[in-house]
């Protein structure tokens, strides 16, 4: 479904990514896990189109078209979704407001029909459900005011309700208590479909304990050094990235 190819990234005068390679199958969830400044969150840029992350050599397909090629806009309307590792906070702007708005621009970029409000608020709804997110936090407007699990789960529930292909989870156990991971981890499981992949960055193990990825990948100094099982970062866990840093 994606698929990565010697894919070098300049931000400003720094090359961050120098050759990465990286395919993720349809039906298929893997991590990336990496020391800090190996260049996981400048994947997940580049990868949705953020301005300032500018590739410099190689390729990137979605479902065989050009990722590269494509606006941010044209990217999210292809399916692609990140969950931000920080989200933004929008003052004056309703997380039901954001969510129609985000539904129907993706219906219009498809050439498909609208949804109606009432078909809107019943699918939030049901999803804000599963994520313990209540009626009142979707009337404020978007994060203003949450705490750092709050808005992780406001970042799942805009998954699930936009359904992307293909989904970066950049840190998104990053600030979380055990009961939010387990609600976050529960929400990102249930898109799980053989039409769909998602990729996970994250620094840390415990996150892979709820959502079992299909393999995992080593990132350090912006390439993927090594790839396995979940069994590998059990291995991370316990030896750290030192024989990797050494070794580049």
């Amino acid at each position: 479904m994606l698929s990565v190819s010697d894919l070098h990234v300049s931000v400003g005068a720094a090359e961050i990514l120098k050759g990465l390679t990286l395919s993720v199958p349809a039906g298929e969830v893997h991590a990336i896990m990496g020391p800090n400044g190996a260049g996981k969150s400048t994947l997940s840029y580049a990868l949705t189109g953020r301005e300032g992350y500018e590739a410099t050599q190689g390729a990137v397909t979605l479902e065989g078209r050009d990722l590269l090629a494509m606006t941010p806009e044209e990217r999210a309307a292809a399916g692609l979704f990140l969950s931000f590792q920080y989200p933004l906070e929008i003052p004056g702007v309703p997380t039901m407001t954001f969510l129609k708005a985000a539904l129907n621009a993706q219906a219009k970029a498809r050439g498909e029909p609208e949804l109606g409000a009432t078909e809107i608020l019943k699918r939030v709804r049901a999803r804000a459900g599963e994520l313990r997110i209540s009626a009142e936090m979707l009337k404020r407007p978007l994060n203003v005011g949450f705490s750092g699990g709050e808005k992780k789960r406001m970042e799942i529930l805009q998954m699930m309700v936009l359904e992307p292909r293909f989904a970066i989870l950049d840190e998104t156990d990053s600030g979380l208590d055990i009961d939010a991971l387990r609600i976050v981890a529960d929400g990102v499981n249930a898109l799980r479909a053989p039409d769909r992949a998602m990729l996970v960055i994250t620094h840390y193990q415990r996150l892979l304990d709820y959502i079992r990825p299909d393999k995992v990948h080593v990132l350090v100094s912006g390439r993927i050094v090594d790839t396995g099982g979940p069994e590998l970062a059990l291995r991370l866990e316990k030896e750290g990235y030192d024989k990797y840093l050494a070794a580049a």
